[in-house]
């Protein structure tokens, strides 16, 4: 759908990437601008603790970006960089406010030469107000969105998610904006600023919750909020794995008790553990009663909303995922082989000559003078 549109992406980590991985599964031509000489970290992600090495998210990210390479300290470096923005359909970048501006990459200066340019800015928070200038990851963006506080134990405790789950959605948030932008500019000509903000996005799906608790008086702290419904937890199976029972709407709820044999417990939809705990206890030892994989199919045949909560290692193998044919493998890695070390790029592959030469008409010369002058790689990194 996006064939014919070239994305320059300037962005870095995961939200950027994000965003524009999905512009280029929609067939976009997307060139990411990554700094020379080449910061290793930027084609890694922490795998395992703080260790360094090539992960799914990076791999993933990245699928199907083109690469240049490119010393942004050198003018030549920074005039190339332009050269590519100002020929682009979509610029993506996720510095802090106002550092490329240093660059002359900022979107006034991309714009002064490409009106019809499409300038989106990833951050945490925006190119303006009190946090703009501010560092943070996601679980920062979750605390001051007020997301986190809605993510509770038993205890009442903010749990903390492994899921980069801010990053991801203001990738997708941003993607979408920038489509829409996309059939502004076909309807007008006119091309747009976007100021995507992860922490407004997250702030956008509390703020509803955050009113709704502040009406009712209710404390989300005391974990009062969800009511500890037994008609909507996470239950045990017999071999230690996992099950989401979620009949909110009665007949949900209905079905499920009349599969089981148990009819009684059809007038107690809404009862929760504090009003009802023997329920709740009949219910933890029934689940305990069959594995995972026996619930799983019960609730396939019977229309109660129970599903298996599925391992993120077993994810590619789910029938959801292979049904839907969603199980995307990673560029260039075999599940078989060993994880690759820190250094092992051999997924990677730089396109620096091959874009310049295609996009600012670079010659064989003009390569090998950039390569002497250190704006460029000396040669492009294969693929083993």
């Amino acid at each position: 759908m996006l064939t014919g549109i070239t994305v320059v992406d300037f962005s870095r980590h995961l939200p950027g990437p994000i965003c524009t991985m999905r512009l280029a599964d929609l067939g976009a031509e997307v060139i990411e601008i990554l700094p020379y000489p080449l910061d290793h970290a930027l084609l890694s992600h922490s795998a395992t603790g703080f260790a360094r090495e090539p992960g799914a998210f990076t791999l993933r990210s990245h699928r199907n970006h083109k690469s240049v390479s490119l010393n942004l300290r050198t003018a030549e470096g920074k005039a190339l960089a332009f050269a590519l923005a100002r020929q682009a359909d979509v610029v993506v970048e996720s510095y802090r406010p106002g550092v490329l501006r240093h660059l002359g990459l900022d979107y006034d200066s991309v714009w002064a030469a490409h009106p019809a340019v499409i300038y989106c800015s990833v951050t945490n928070y925006g190119q303006s107000g009190e946090l703009s200038q501010s560092s943070g990851h996601d679980l920062n963006i979750q605390a001051v969105s007020g997301f986190l506080s809605a993510v509770r134990d038993d205890e009442g405790r903010p749990v903390v998610t492994d899921i980069p789950l801010a990053d991801y959605a203001v990738g997708v948030y941003a993607s979408e904006q920038i489509c829409a932008a996309l059939v502004h500019r076909a309807r007008t000509g006119r091309g747009a600023y976007l100021d995507i903000a992860s922490a407004d996005l997250l702030t956008t799906w509390t703020g509803l919750h955050a009113l709704l608790s502040k009406q009712s008086g209710v404390d989300q702290r005391t974990g009062a909020w969800s009511k500890d419904y037994v008609a909507y937890r996470v239950y045990e199976t017999a071999d230690g794995q996992f099950v989401a029972l979620a009949a909110r709407e009665e007949k949900f709820w209905r079905n499920f008790c009349r599969a089981v044999g148990r009819a009684d417990w059809e007038s107690l939809h809404t009862a929760t553990i504090n009003q009802h705990h023997d329920l709740y206890e009949e219910l933890c030892s029934l689940f305990l009663s069959r594995t995972q994989a026996e619930w799983g199919e019960f609730g396939m045949e019977v229309d109660c909303c129970l599903t298996a909560v599925e391992e993120q290692e077993n994810w590619a193998e789910n029938g959801y995922a292979q049904t839907r044919e969603i199980a995307y493998s990673l560029p260039y890695l075999d599940r078989k082989t060993e994880p690759h070390t820190t250094r092992d790029h051999s997924w990677y592959i730089d396109h620096t000559h091959e874009l310049l030469k295609k996009k600012c008409k670079m010659t064989a010369g003009d390569i090998r003078r950039l390569e002497g002058q250190g704006v460029i790689p000396v040669k492009s990194i294969e693929r083993s």
